[in-house]
């Protein structure tokens, strides 16, 4: 025997009507006798008797016949006639693409529309056509108003870019994800490979806004957004439809805020001029350096000087132009003697440095911040297991990765801790640093590799070998205010034998 179609019946009589005599059970029959006709079996009588029709979607009522649709408990609805559904209609061609979508009838009486049958089915193209059509106007007046307002600084929809959230209508910066978004940018001009920052961020716990780990297309997102350096762009994409790619607007359609900014522009200029280098290129970043002057010494013809492998010179391919390692070496040693800081660029460096421990204090806080949040969290999830809410293996699928943050947190705070402590000792007084900065010279042969090439890289900004003498151009600046460079020559003829 074939199985019996199960049907609800929709019964929505306004007081009106009731008045004219049309009562909820005069409907009811009647939707009864059809679907007796139909050889259809009634499963549920969906009740909104008294309810405007000006809008129905988000009634108890609606949202229980829509639950039973999407599970199949109904295969159709049957009403008395289109009014009695939805006078909206918005909702009206809601209901037809939802009953559409999970293969469902909608049957009214009063217009004899059942799109069970062929030409019932031609109501279905009709409100699809209907749909389109104003969908396209819809459309149409929303791309109209996006460009008036984006220029008068109005949220064009969608979430905040990472780092911010919407606040009065306003981008603001957010206390839990801004110290973070910094973070990124600092973490990328010290390593300058974006893999190694998101692999840095994901071992010290850190987690994207849903909760995934930093991938190193998110790294690069966030690192050339404008938006972290006070400059959000608006209005610069558009969508070429359902489930299709997203495509970029004409640049003189950008609109640009002005929003808090969460790094300086220079950082921000800094980072992006690596990534705009790299990319011109094409090129992976160079291997970790293995000779103290890599990269920054050139030849007077213009050219980059390498060390060969069976050479201890810096060599010029070009002009077959030489000099000894260890006798560059000295002579930068000699360039130290006249290296130091006026009292004014020490009060700069210290402002700079009082900037990098508040911006740490606030990353630390946005950190206990978050363990509380995580902590929380936890307790909801085990008072859930404890109460019967979840089975065993939900409630470990959802622990483990709680307990796992909570763990990675708890090692990242005293190393937070430790990193502020230190900074806060080695600021502490403006004459250590002077003096610092003076006794480089003295302390040079006891320094490592790896401090003389952090020395090197911060102050040097180029050494230009001539034929009979080295130019060693330094930037008088620690790391990372902007630069003030100068020039300073030393007239070496004599010093080294003249390359062979």
């Amino acid at each position: 025997m074939e199985e019996r179609k199960p049907v609800g019946i929709w019964i929505r009589v306004s007081t009106e009507d009731q008045a004219k005599g049309e009562s909820p059970e005069h409907h009811e029959k009647r939707a009864r006798l059809y679907a007796e006709a139909k050889g259809w079996e009634v499963k549920e009588v969906y009740h909104l008797e008294a309810v405007s029709g000006k809008s129905v979607m988000n009634h108890p009522e609606t949202r229980r016949m829509l639950r039973d649709i999407k599970t199949g408990r109904i295969k159709a609805l049957i009403f008395s006639k289109l009014a009695r559904l939805a006078r909206n209609t918005k909702e009206l061609l809601e209901f037809a693409e939802i009953f559409q979508e999970y293969g469902a009838d909608l049957i009214s009486l009063q217009e004899s529309i059942d799109t069970s049958t062929p030409a019932g089915r031609l109501f279905y193209t009709l409100i699809a056509a209907m749909a389109q059509w104003e969908r396209e106007e819809i459309s149409e007046r929303v791309a109209a108003s996006v460009p008036i307002r984006a220029k008068l600084g109005k949220p064009l929809g969608g979430q905040a870019p990472f780092g911010y959230r919407w606040e009065n209508k306003k981008l603001v910066p957010d206390p839990k994800e801004a110290p973070i978004r910094r973070l990124i940018y600092e973490l990328f001009l010290e390593h300058r490979r974006i893999k190694t920052v998101a692999r840095i961020l994901n071992e010290m716990g850190y987690r994207t806004r849903s909760g995934a780990k930093f991938s190193d297309t998110t790294v690069r997102r966030l690192l050339r957004d404008s938006t972290a350096k006070g400059y959000h762009r608006a209005n610069y994409t558009k969508s070429l439809g359902k489930n299709k790619k997203w495509v970029l607007k004409p640049k003189e359609e950008w609109v640009y805020q002005k929003v808090e900014p969460i790094v300086s522009e220079e950082l921000w200029n800094q980072c992006n001029a690596i990534l705009d280098e790299r990319e011109k290129k094409h090129k992976r970043p160079a291997r970790k350096t293995v000779h103290l002057f890599s990269g920054i010494v050139y030849c007077h013809c213009g050219k980059k000087m390498y060390v060969p492998s069976n050479t201890p010179k810096y060599v010029c391919h070009n002009c077959r132009n030489k000099i000894r390692k260890d006798d560059l070496e000295e002579i930068f040693k000699e360039q130290l003697k006249s290296f130091f800081f006026s009292p004014d660029e020490v009060s700069a460096y210290l402002s700079k440095a009082d900037q990098v421990i508040r911006e740490k204090e606030e990353l630390l806080e946005s950190l206990i911040r978050e363990k509380k949040d995580v902590e929380k969290e936890r307790e909801k999830v085990y008072r859930a297991y404890i109460n019967d809410e979840i089975d065993l293996h939900t409630f470990g699928a959802r622990f483990r990765p709680l307990e796992e943050r909570i763990r990675q947190i708890e090692e990242r705070i005293p190393e937070l801790q430790a990193e502020i402590d230190f900074l806060k000792i080695q600021y502490l007084s403006s004459d250590e640093i002077l003096h610092e900065a003076r006794d480089l010279y003295s302390r040079w042969e006891s320094l490592t590799f790896e401090e003389k090439r952090k020395i090197v890289e911060t102050i040097v900004e180029k050494i230009v070998i001539g034929e009979d003498e080295v130019t060693i151009h330094l930037c008088y600046i620690p790391s990372p205010p902007p630069k003030m460079t100068t020039t300073s020559q030393h007239n070496l003829r004599g010093s080294w034998p003249p390359p062979a």
